[in-house]
């Protein structure tokens, strides 16, 4: 089974790509984060076309998640966490691959930028509900895969230049601890245990040539329950999105089940 997340900056905006990547890739599950629309404009007939069902929590034009699966999955959670701000940043749902269940959670966790400010409290309140929330999930429910946009550099080796991301919500200290204790609970950066020390990044701002410069950071993450590690084939940065005409800024990462 393949699993994909991908914060795709507008699934409107960004359909042909999308579609591309799908007949490309063909993902069993395509988690998207960033869908920038609410529901009821969300395009479900160009999916439904390549023969995948849709599960969205949309909102209008800011943040939003969705499931695409070949599959039905079921016992959809849109209120995994309570949202303080009653923003549409999680989606999550029962899964099985061979007779394996999980639970699968998709979440855009908030930016936090500028630092000093509401957003940034707002980022920090969010990442300890879903901690606290996993954690309970954990206790009966040994089975968890966490993908998505988290918004978090947690390492040095993750940034091209990690000094000017020192003073930054995605970097912030603070913000890396809060990463690790999730990790904690019993979950592995499925990127970094198969890669320990391999550089590569998952966005690039379109701003001052990044992309050509290569200029990235790696913020877009599966985090994986010890139960579940054995399972696990591998995981890979899929960059040819990123190179096309109009794309996100991000580009889709891949987790392969056996």
């Amino acid at each position: 089974m393949k699993i994909t997340s991908w914060n795709v900056n507008s699934v409107r905006a960004r359909i042909l790509n999308i579609k591309d990547y799908i007949k490309q890739s063909d993902p069993d599950i395509l988690m998207m984060q960033e869908i920038k629309t609410e529901e009821k404009s969300f395009p479900y007939t160009d999916f439904d076309s390549l023969g995948y069902n849709c599960y969205v929590y949309g909102q209008k034009s800011y943040n939003g998640v969705a499931f695409i699966s070949k599959k039905k999955i079921n016992q959809i959670e849109t209120d995994f966490i309570k949202d303080q701000k009653k923003q549409s940043r999680i989606i999550a749902a029962n899964i099985t691959n061979k007779s394996v269940k999980i639970k699968l959670i998709n979440i855009y966790v908030p930016n936090g930028n500028p630092v000093n400010t509401d957003k940034y409290t707002y980022k920090l309140n969010w990442l300890n509900s879903f901690i606290k929330k996993t954690k309970k999930l954990l206790s009966i429910n040994k089975n968890v895969i966490i993908g998505g946009d988290f918004n978090v550099i947690p390492e040095k080796n993750d940034v091209y230049d990690y000094k000017k991301y020192e003073s930054d919500a995605l970097f912030k200290i603070e913000i890396r601890k809060k990463f690790q204790e999730l990790i904690n609970l019993g979950f592995h950066d499925i990127y970094r245990y198969f890669n320990k020390d391999k550089t590569e990044y998952t966005f690039w701002d379109y701003m001052a040539g990044s992309w050509q410069k290569n200029n990235g950071l790696r913020i877009d993450h599966f985090l994986v329950s010890n139960n579940l590690l054995n399972n696990i084939k591998g995981i890979s940065v899929n960059k040819k999105p990123r190179g096309k005409v109009k794309p996100s800024d991000h580009t889709p990462v891949e987790l392969e089940i056996s």
